[in-house]
């Protein structure tokens, strides 16, 4: 197994806390057990430590505040920087559910070979087999009926919760995928886009190479952060964002 993959679990603590042990437990046999970080607000820490004892303690990054997906990922992605300049990462919402765990590992561990030799940042796009409101859809360049290639796509547009007129369109061209807010990129890659997209989130972090595990550097960055997405605030605007096809069975806990 790559000592230099990690997985970023983004615990927001809504919902079931099993739903940690759950997302836990499907990135075992994708990087190493000391590799996965859980990152979840100071007042869910508790829960998460009990549900997850084995754990490391500096593998649990605890938010002083809630602040959205880019402040998330600026912490986690700093302090695997200092822990190994080499880390290519896998982030992931704790409220997913996944079918066909095989595919899955295959999915991931495909996209991760793709990022380990490509500076991109990469979004696993399930390819949608309904028009569906609820989700936002990732258009590629590679135009109509993309969704039946393989390997890497590069992204185009992205779209939040469309008109179900527009998601049917979207659907029907197979230009579009559904945003699994699962993410793949190296920790340094993702650290140089957030300097240059967000850097109100980022120039908060000044002196992380020092401080990033010290939980008061931690609170005031926090304190005085805005809340951006990293959507919204990265993706929607790099020109390195990429898309790899997914298949698996995938659904927002929140909808089943």
């Amino acid at each position: 197994m790559n000592n230099h993959r990690y997985c970023v679990i983004m615990a927001d603590g809504t919902g079931s806390p099993y739903q940690l042990r759950l997302t836990y437990d499907r990135f075992i046999d994708l990087v190493p057990s000391d590799n996965i970080i859980v990152v979840t607000l100071d007042k869910f820490a508790e829960s998460a430590r009990r549900i997850l004892p084995e754990l490391p303690a500096g593998n649990l990054l605890v938010e002083p505040f809630a602040r959205k997906t880019a402040p998330c990922m600026a912490l986690a992605a700093y302090t695997l920087l200092k822990r190994d300049p080499l880390a290519v990462l896998v982030a992931t919402p704790w409220d997913l559910v996944i079918r066909d765990q095989e595919l899955f590992n295959r999915t991931v561990s495909e996209a991760f070979d793709y990022v380990e030799q490509n500076d991109v940042l990469m979004t696993l796009g399930i390819v949608p087999k309904t028009p569906d409101v609820n989700f936002g859809y990732i258009q590629v360049k590679e135009g109509r009926n993309a969704h039946l290639m393989a390997g890497p796509l590069q992204v185009k547009t992205f779209t939040e919760k469309p008109s179900a007129e527009l998601a049917e369109v979207f659907v029907r061209t197979g230009e579009f995928f559904w945003n699994s807010g699962i993410f793949i990129w190296k920790a340094s890659t993702i650290a140089k886009e957030m300097e240059t997209y967000v850097p109100e989130v980022t120039e908060l972090f000044r002196g992380w190479q020092d401080h990033i595990t010290e939980p008061a550097f931690v609170e005031r960055a926090y304190s005085e952060c805005p809340k951006v997405s990293l959507d919204y605030g990265v993706m929607e605007r790099t020109a390195r964002a990429w898309l790899y096809p997914a298949r698996f069975g995938w659904a927002d806990i929140d909808r089943l």
